[in-house]
């Protein structure tokens, strides 16, 4: 069985509030937080793009 390696974010820094990323077939990337590790926010590259671009334009 192949065990599944979660990439803690750069930007979530030292603290506990920490967000992971995994990456899939298909363009799928898979989110979830330190805190609830159960759940897993599912979504495309592109969708998650799209979210990044509009938050940092947001600042």
């Amino acid at each position: 069985m192949q065990s599944i390696e979660w990439q803690k974010s750069t930007y979530s820094g030292d603290g506990s509030n920490c967000v992971y990323v995994l990456g899939g077939p298909a363009d799928v990337i898979r989110l979830r937080e330190s805190d609830a590790p159960d759940t897993v926010l599912t979504t495309t590259t592109d969708r998650l793009r799209h979210l990044i671009h509009t938050l940092k334009s947001a600042r």
